[in-house]
């Protein structure tokens, strides 16, 4: 099992990696469908319109993920990881006036959006809550082709039979071949005993199968740099975040006392933790107001990963750009592990399966930079993760803002506190990660509808809207 650690961190925009990242990219795959010989073109049949259906979570959740902003943006060519912020709104208002679109190499096409996107609450398509169903017309209204895409988490887009196909291939090799084709913790710390080499080390051999090392340390420091700009811009921003609940930015601010505080040596036991927690606050009011992210693993917990290797530079000496890759790429083997056994998704298994797996990558990564053995390594995410169990996805008002931005902060604190309690023992622990992983898929899969990013359940209806 390969999952690349730029499969794992993806640069893209906010407000979530499964509700928007993933209909932009679903949408622009239609796109080049539309433009290829992969379906049965009729004889000089044209496409003339198009429409969109949104299914499931997508339906329920997708006005305050920015779902339909999503496709629409993604039906006049744009990409997570190119479309410019800034322009976003522009681009939406062209296509609500003329009622079209006309991406880079079609005609134009007729897309209204209050009347071709459409959000089905009534039907889930069987896949993955997260489902839309994409369908192309003839001037006559007569469908020419139709195909259903599933986003399943971390902004990563199969159709419905892609998803199939990986569902029946999940425990055959896929991928190039690489050296150390580890799919469980356990045979992660086999191969790891029989090499002599640590989990980043692997990691690091198995990327060099299908890129020079040069071009993945590269890669590394971009997929760094967003993440550190993203903190930057958030610790820099306040005022109001969009969608309606009035939830005002405090990021800023709380960075200003500790600025105070540090500059007078006042003394605060708490000032590390304080530290933490106001940078994964920042990526995620960031991600809260769609700005610039990396899914890590997923947008919604786009904050824990940053903000504990941000910790790291500030509070242990000696740090260098080393450590970091190393942070990512053992952080990136524990998410991989995580994803191909349960679901990053939180419509598929609730936040467990975000801030939860977030966590655990953290604790991993801060704890290789530590020092921790393989052993102590797995015995961290373990921690991290277990201490999530059962965590609900019930976003108010469907919007990444309450309880997200908050539970990135206390993610972040527990994978530092994870990673602590690890590398202080020998590794020997009670519960292996792949049997914590297990526990929560089945969580997942037992826990209701209403606490899986539907947000008809919870917080979501238990808070009333400001």
């Amino acid at each position: 099992m390969f999952l690349s650690v730029f499969d794992v961190f993806k640069i893209g925009i906010g407000p979530s990696s499964s509700h928007t990242m993933g209909p932009m990219s679903a949408a622009h795959r239609f796109l080049e469908l539309l433009l290829s010989d992969d379906w049965p073109r009729p004889s000089a049949a044209r496409v003339a319109a198009i429409k969109v259906t949104l299914h499931g979570s997508l339906a329920y959740t997708g006005v305050g993920h920015g779902t339909g902003r999503a496709v629409i943006l993604g039906l006049t060519g744009e990409e997570p990881h190119r479309v410019d912020p800034d322009r976003m709104d522009e681009t939406i208002a062209d296509v609500e006036r003329t009622g079209t679109v006309t991406p880079p190499g079609h005609p134009t096409y007729a897309f209204q959006p209050k009347d071709d996107l459409v959000f089905d609450r009534k039907q889930t398509l069987p896949g993955h809550a997260n489902g839309m169903t994409f369908s192309a017309f003839d001037a006559d209204d007569r469908v020419l082709v139709r195909r259903i895409y599933y986003s399943i988490g971390g902004g990563f887009v199969v159709t419905d039979t892609e998803l199939q196909r990986m569902r029946a291939a999940k425990n055959e090799q896929s991928g190039p071949s690489v050296p150390y084709p580890f799919a469980t913790a356990r045979e992660m710390l086999q191969m790891a005993q029989g090499s002599g080499i640590s989990i980043a080390q692997m990691k690091r051999a198995n990327e060099e199968v299908t890129r020079s090392r040069g071009e993945l340390d590269s890669g590394l420091d971009v997929i760094w740099d967003a993440m550190n700009g993203c903190i930057d811009r958030g610790l820099k921003v306040d005022g109001v975040m969009p969608g309606g609940l009035n939830v005002r930015r405090r990021a800023r601010a709380i960075h200003d006392r500790l600025n105070e505080e540090w500059r007078s040596n006042r003394p605060n036991p708490l000032l590390a933790n304080d530290w933490l927690s106001v940078y994964a606050m920042a990526v995620n009011e960031e991600n809260a107001a769609g700005g610039r992210v990396v899914t890590a693993p997923t947008n919604g917990a786009a904050g824990v990963i940053p903000a504990t290797i941000r910790y790291f530079l500030q509070f242990h000496d000696g740090t260098t750009r080393e450590d970091i890759h190393e942070f990512l790429l053992t952080a990136a083997a524990i998410g991989g592990i995580i994803k191909h056994n349960a679901s990053i998704s939180g419509a598929e298994v609730g936040c467990q399966g975000e801030v939860g797996s977030a966590a655990a990558m953290a604790a991993a990564g801060l704890a290789a930079v530590m020092g921790g053995s393989p052993e102590q390594i797995e015995n961290a995410a373990e921690i991290a993760l277990e201490h999530h169990l059962g965590m609900t996805c019930d976003p108010i008002a469907g919007l990444v803002q309450v309880p997200c931005i908050e539970r990135n902060a206390l993610g972040a604190v527990k994978a530092v506190t994870a990673a602590s309690l690890a590398t202080k023992g020998d590794g020997t622990h009670f519960v292996p990660l792949d049997a914590c992983i297990e526990t929560m898929r089945q969580t997942g899969n037992d826990m209701s509808e209403k606490y899986k990013e539907t947000s008809t359940g919870g917080l979501a209806v238990n808070v009333v809207e400001c």
